[in-house]
C-alpha cells in the first residue's frame, strides 16, 4: 500500500487538531492531541466517519518513503540529512497549514517529528495570553525573554508581540529563526524573516549582520550559548529591542541560567550588563484543563529598579519573593496564575499542585 504524507498531515490539522505528527519505525503514524500521543487507530476509534484505513506499524521502507515525501514537498535537498542524520526546516501545504520538521535517524531508520503551525497567527486573546505580555510590544529597547519548556508556546507568544509591533509602529523588524514558523506580512513595519542555515549560517552570524541592517526590533529564535547571549545583550545596550527565548521556567531561574552560561570570571560583568538591559521575563507552561484541552499559565516579571539591584548585587533568589508578594498585571507569579485557573474551575487543584513552583505555599492558598 502506498503511503501519502499529505493525507496524514491534512487529518492532523483538520480532523485531529494535533500539534505534532510522529513518524517512527515500529509504531503507527502518531499524533499529539492535547498533549497525549495517540496512534491514528486510537484516534479513529472515536470517530463515526473514518479516514483512510491505517497502514499499520511503520516499517523502515515506509519511514523512508514518508520522510522523502516531506523533502519533495519542501523542495529541499535530502543529502545533508542522509549524510548527517539531523535536519530542521519548515514547509507548507496549500490550504492546509505550515509545518516545522525535525528529521532524524533512530536505530538506522528514517524518522521525523512534524510540528503543525497555522498559516495565520491566532488571536492572542483566544490563546489566553495576558494583555500585560502583549504590551511588551511598547518597549523600544532592551531585552525581553519568553521562557518555558519545549512545546509550551513560546514562539507563538513572541509572534503575537511581533504582530502587535508590526500593526502599530513604523519599524524594521528582523526575525532570526530555526526554522521560520509564522509568516508576518508587512503592515506598518517592514518584517524581514531569516531562516538559519537557509538564509544565513548561524544565529551569531545573523545577529551580528542584523545590526548593520537598520533594525529596530530583532527576534532571536533562541539564545543557545554564551556568544549568542553576549551579542544579544550588546545589541540591546545599543538601543534595539531584542526578543528571545530560553528553555527555563521562572524569572529567577532564567537570570541564573544566563549568568551561569559564562565563565566564573565573567559572571559579575555579565550580571551588571544584564541588569541594565533586561526589561521583562515571561515564563509559560501548558497545563491540562478539566475539559481535556490545554490552557497556558504565565509568570510575568517586569523589571523594576529593585530587581535590577538584585541582579547586579547577586541576590537573584530574592526575585521570587518580589514576584510572589506583588499583585499587579506586570508582576505575576506562576503559582498565582495556577491559583486563578484552579479557582475559575479551568484546572483541578491536583493539576495546579503538580505544576506549581512552590506546591506547599500554593496548597495553603487553595486550602489543600
Amino acid at each position: 500500500m502506498s503511503v501519502n504524507i499529505i493525507s496524514y498531515l491534512t487529518d492532523a490539522v483538520r480532523k485531529y487538531k494535533a500539534s505534532d505528527v510522529f513518524i517512527i519505525t515500529g509504531r503507527e503514524v502518531s499524533f499529539r492531541v492535547n498533549d497525549q500521543v495517540m496512534t491514528r487507530s486510537e484516534l479513529e476509534a472515536t470517530y463515526t466517519e473514518k479516514s483512510e484505513p491505517d497502514d499499520g506499524p511503520i516499517v523502515p521502507k515506509m519511514a523512508e518513503d514518508l520522510v522523502g515525501q516531506i523533502y519533495e514537498i519542501a523542495g529541499r535537498d535530502i543529502s545533508k540529512y542522509k549524510n548527517y542524520g539531523d535536519d530542521d526546516f519548515s514547509f507548507a501545504i496549500k490550504d492546509v497549514s505550515r509545518f516545522r520538521v525535525n528529521a532524524f535517524k533512530q536505530r538506522g531508520t528514517f524518522a521525523a517529528i512534524i510540528r503543525v503551525i497555522t498559516f495565520t497567527l491566532p488571536d492572542y486573546k483566544e490563546l489566553m495570553i495576558p494583555e500585560s505580555v502583549i504590551k511588551l510590544s511598547n518597549e523600544s529597547k532592551g531585552l525581553v525573554l519568553v521562557t518555558g519548556p519545549a512545546g509550551s508556546g513560546k514562539s507563538t507568544t513572541l509572534s503575537c508581540i511581533v504582530d502587535r509591533i508590526n500593526k502599530n509602529y513604523n519599524k524594521h523588524i528582523i526575525t532570526l529563526e530555526d526554522p521560520v514558523e509564522y509568516l508576518h506580512k508587512h503592515s506598518k513595519s517592514i518584517v524581514s524573516q531569516r531562516e538559519i542555515h537557509l538564509d544565513t549560517e548561524n544565529y551569531v552570524t545573523a545577529l551580528r549582520a542584523s545590526l548593520r541592517q537598520s533594525p529596530d526590533v530583532i527576534l532571536l529564535g533562541e539564545m543557545r550559548d554564551a556568544e549568542t547571549i553576549s551579542v544579544a545583550m550588546t545589541a540591546a545596550e545599543t538601543g534595539h529591542l531584542i526578543l528571545s527565548t530560553l528553555h527555563t521556567i521562572g524569572a529567577a531561574n532564567t537570570i541564573d541560567r544566563i549568568i551561569d552560561v559564562f565563565p566564573s570570571e565573567q559572571q559579575h560583568q555579565i550580571a551588571l550588563q544584564l541588569s541594565m538591559v533586561i526589561k521583562a521575563v515571561v515564563s509559560q507552561q501548558l497545563v491540562p484543563a478539566v475539559d481535556g484541552t490545554l490552557v497556558p499559565a504565565f509568570e510575568v516579571m517586569t523589571v523594576s529598579p529593585a530587581i535590577r539591584n538584585m541582579i547586579r548585587e547577586n541576590k537573584v533568589p530574592q526575585i521570587e519573593g518580589v514576584i510572589y508578594s506583588s499583585d499587579t498585571e506586570e508582576m505575576v507569579s506562576m503559582d498565582s496564575s495556577l491559583f486563578k485557573l484552579a479557582k475559575a474551575g479551568k484546572i483541578t487543584t491536583a493539576t495546579a499542585m503538580d505544576y506549581a513552583v512552590n506546591a506547599e505555599m500554593l496548597g495553603r492558598r487553595l486550602g489543600v
